[in-house]
C-alpha cells in the first residue's frame, strides 16, 4: 500500500508543486494551494467517526467539487472518508495504508489539477497527451 514517500514522490512531479506545510503538517501546494497534505484525526473527528476512524496515516486530497468527494467515498468506504469539518469543502480524506500506489496516483493527479491554475494544468494535460 502507499506510503508518504509515495505522496511525495508522486506530487513533486507534477509541474509546479513544491513541499511545504499546512497547520505543522506536510503539505504538497502548487501555487501556494494545498492539494495534498496530511490530515491527522482531530478529536471531533474521532468522536464523529467512532469506531470506523482509521488508526493509520490520513491524506487530504483536494477534489473538484463535493460531489466527487462524496462518490469516491461511497465507491470505497474502506479507502475513502470525509467528516463534518469538511462539509461544504472540496478535499476527501483517504486512508494512505489502505489505497494502492496506482490509484494514489490518480489521485493526486485529480487534486493537482483541481488547485493549479488553468493555464498550468491545460499545459499539463497537453503535455500528458
Amino acid at each position: 500500500m502507499a506510503t508518504w514517500a509515495d505522496v511525495r514522490r508522486l506530487a513533486l512531479a507534477l509541474p509546479g508543486a513544491t513541499e511545504g506545510t499546512s497547520y505543522g503538517s506536510p503539505a504538497w501546494k502548487v501555487r501556494d494551494r494545498a492539494f495534498v497534505w496530511e490530515r491527522p484525526l482531530r478529536r471531533a473527528d474521532l468522536e464523529h467517526l467512532g469506531d470506523a476512524a482509521p488508526e493509520g496515516p490520513v491524506l487530504a486530497a483536494a477534489v473538484a467539487d463535493e460531489g466527487v468527494k462524496h462518490a469516491l467515498v461511497a465507491d470505497d468506504p474502506a479507502v475513502y472518508l470525509t467528516t463534518p469539518h469538511f462539509d461544504g469543502y472540496a478535499a476527501v480524506l483517504v486512508r494512505l495504508d489502505a489505497i494502492g500506489v496506482d490509484e494514489l496516483a490518480e489521485l493526486v493527479i485529480e487534486a493537482w489539477l483541481a488547485r493549479a491554475p488553468a493555464r498550468l494544468a491545460r499545459q499539463h494535460l497537453t503535455d500528458r497527451g
